[in-house]
């Protein structure tokens, strides 16, 4: 449900979908995360080309993000130069070498959003809209944050600044932080260790050039205009080194430590580091899995609990349950018949717990009669209503 709700919000955006590969050149994520980030300093699954071949030469890596991919077939395709303007989604398998936990896999699901050919803080807007919408249609409970690091022109100041921070603070940060500190000290503000510490650091809206802070500020109006409640995070810098401006992450706190179930930016940089033109872009990722835990377990795990649960009493009553569920879900409902071989008043609750509107009661009394009892779970409400007037009954606009 999480994916079905992702494509359908996707579709209303006009994004088209893009298939990437599995596996990619291991310089592709090396050139595009960063070769300070985790992902390429713990987390790749490495894959030989073959045993003849040198060390290293042509190695591949099993995908852990899907944004390098989807640039490298835009580029590969030529859209960078023909027609830079294009919007993409996609979904599929990641895979991260780390310790699983509570939403952390190392295989896990994505589904994400890549714009290319727009530097307009109108787009960035656009996308975090898009999540709220996400947000919205699943019910979800969750804290969206923003931030803007900067640009080329902005943002040295903000990294000398961190770095004399983090100089000052050395013997209080971590190990993993003192390697990063000298190579890239916006990653300072990215460690769960030193979390803490970290909000005694420079801000980087302090350090924003007047662009930067117009295109802030223009996001902040129009997602306020669109109603998307946000908070300003100014230490949001995200765990990849290719983000600019624009920075957004969705926590939930159902799902635990690994807490962000969206999460994305800015990349104008991106696509010319890879070897295309300089074109910007922008895009998010959503956790399927995590997503899928931030949902209310009542709301049948991936937030589509059946609209109608059919519960038949006896075994002669099976074949016309059966047939009243073919009927309903040819009118478009979603519906789930209960097992037979259980108790009415123990279905009812199975029911209940998973978020059922309806539940539809039919045994040998019903069947000489032609109704059905139909038991409006939310109001407690039970009615005998004809057959043919059961699917008007049960529609998901029903009182």
């Amino acid at each position: 449900m999480v994916e079905e709700t992702a494509r359908a919000i996707a579709y209303r955006h006009a994004l088209n979908e893009i298939r990437i590969p599995a596996l990619e050149r291991i310089e592709l994520y090396e050139r595009s995360s960063g070769e300070t980030s985790d992902v390429v300093q713990k987390q790749l699954y490495r894959v030989p080309r073959a045993a003849e071949s040198a060390a290293g030469e042509g190695d591949q890596a099993l995908r852990p993000e899907g944004t390098p991919g989807v640039i490298r077939a835009y580029i590969d395709a030529g859209l960078d130069r023909s027609d830079p303007e294009q919007r993409f989604f996609y979904c599929g398998s990641m895979f991260r070498y780390e310790r699983p936990q509570k939403g952390r896999l190392r295989q896990f699901n994505q589904f994400g959003v890549e714009i290319f050919g727009r530097a307009d803080a109108a787009c960035d807007a656009e996308l975090i809209i898009m999540i709220d919408e996400f947000r919205r249609a699943l019910g979800l409970d969750v804290r969206f944050e923003v931030n803007s690091l900067g640009d080329g022109q902005c943002r040295p100041a903000f990294r000398a600044a961190l770095l004399e921070w983090g100089r000052a603070h050395y013997s209080e940060l971590c190990e993993d932080c003192h390697q990063r500190l000298e190579r890239n000290p916006l990653r300072l503000l990215d460690c769960k260790t030193d979390a803490e510490l970290a909000k005694s650091a420079p801000s980087s809206l302090d350090y924003l050039c007047e662009p930067c802070r117009t295109h802030f500020g223009a996001v902040e109006r129009m997602i306020g205009v669109a109603g998307v409640p946000y908070e300003v995070n100014p230490r949001l810098v995200r765990g990849l080194d290719y983000y600019t401006r624009t920075t957004f992450e969705v926590t939930s706190s159902a799902v635990g430590a690994q807490s962000a179930i969206v999460a994305g930016g800015r990349y104008d940089g991106l696509v010319e580091a890879l070897g295309g033109a300089a074109i910007p872009g922008t895009g998010f990722a959503i956790g399927v899995e995590r997503t899928a835990l931030a949902l209310a377990p009542e709301r049948y795990g991936a937030g589509g609990a059946p609209d109608v649960a059919i519960i038949a009493i006896g075994a002669g009553a099976v074949d016309y349950a059966i047939g009243l569920a073919w009927e309903l879900r040819a009118a478009g409902r979603r519906v789930e018949l209960f097992s037979p071989e259980r108790g009415v008043k123990a279905l009812l609750k199975r029911a209940d717990k998973l978020g059922v509107r309806h539940a539809l009661i039919v045994g040998d009394d019903e069947i000489r009669t032609g109704v059905v009892q139909v038991k409006d779970l939310r109001a407690g409400v039970q009615t005998a209503v004809p057959r043919a007037g059961v699917a008007a009954a049960v529609s998901r606009d029903a009182d």
